[in-house]
């Protein structure tokens, strides 16, 4: 039987992959919504484009970060083409993981004595 890998293992995370796997948090989505979540949280700063998405979402579900949903919404709400994602448990982690790396970081910054953030 395989082992499957710790969540530390895939840390840090390539940001793409941190974004996506956030805006699957709270809910599944589709690959148009993610991409629209990702823009709309970021304030347009980080754009998935449909290349770089797709690519992304293949590679997390070979390494079982997510996966294809198999509940889909009525058919009249439907398109038959849309595929919807959800982080697996190990999605969950590896999310969890990224989200505690990162407070440790910024917390790190916050008490950095002679640090002074930019200003506007």
């Amino acid at each position: 039987m395989k082992k499957s890998p710790g969540p530390e293992s895939f840390l840090p995370l390539k940001p793409h992959w941190f974004h996506v796997l956030l805006s699957l948090a709270d809910q599944e989505q589709h690959g148009y919504g993610i991409m629209q979540e990702v823009l709309q949280r970021t304030g347009g700063k980080v754009r998935l484009w449909p290349a770089t998405l797709y690519g992304t979402l293949k590679r997390l579900i070979n390494e079982e970060l997510i996966e294809e949903s198999e509940e889909r919404p009525a058919p009249e709400l439907d398109d038959a083409r849309r595929r919807c994602y959800r982080l697996t448990r190990l999605g969950r982690r590896v999310l969890a993981a990224e989200s505690d790396r990162l407070e440790d970081l910024v917390r790190v910054i916050h008490t950095k004595r002679g640090f002074r953030r930019a200003e506007s």
